[in-house]
């Protein structure tokens, strides 16, 4: 465990930005599977449905996008792309604790987004005219991975800037 207080602070700061990326991308990556595993489902049987049933695969995606958009937010705010980047270990702890909202809330929230999007899925499956309404219980979810990345971009601007 030595090796933790022996990171520099760019080290920190990479850690926060990777995890955040890995978080978003694994509840984004679960979160499709979940929900493509039952459109592929209705599909088969209906495959005039697809276009309706898209938007419910792709909906747990967007945590992934929140992950990537935060760990590029930690690259720009940190000067990596300008250089050497010089951070004090405190500094690098900072953007690391800015970057934790959307690494575990993007991971959850991008699971039961798509645990959420397969019982729209068998909405749109028996009322096809229902399909505007079956976007709206994943999308309650969805609010949650926007908080956290609000949250972590205002905490990176704040300790950054």
């Amino acid at each position: 465990m030595d090796f933790v207080w022996q990171m520099s602070g760019v080290e920190w700061a990479l850690l926060g930005a990777v995890s955040a990326a890995i978080g978003g991308g694994i509840g984004s990556s679960i979160g499709i599977a979940a929900v493509s595993g039952a459109a592929t489902g209705v599909v088969s049987e209906d495959s005039s449905k697809f276009g309706r049933l898209l938007p419910l695969a792709a909906m747990p995606g967007t945590q992934g996008i929140y992950g990537f958009i935060t760990a590029l937010l930690v690259f720009i705010f940190i000067g990596l792309f300008e250089g050497d980047p010089a951070l004090t270990a405190t500094e690098g702890i900072r953007v690391f604790l800015s970057c934790l909202p959307v690494a575990f809330v993007c991971l959850v929230s991008g699971i039961y987004q798509g645990v959420t999007a397969i019982g729209s899925v068998g909405m749109v499956a028996r009322r096809d005219e229902e399909a505007g309404k079956a976007l709206i219980f994943p999308a309650l979810v969805e609010t949650y991975a926007v908080f956290s990345l609000i949250l972590s971009v205002l905490m990176l601007t704040i300790v950054t800037g």
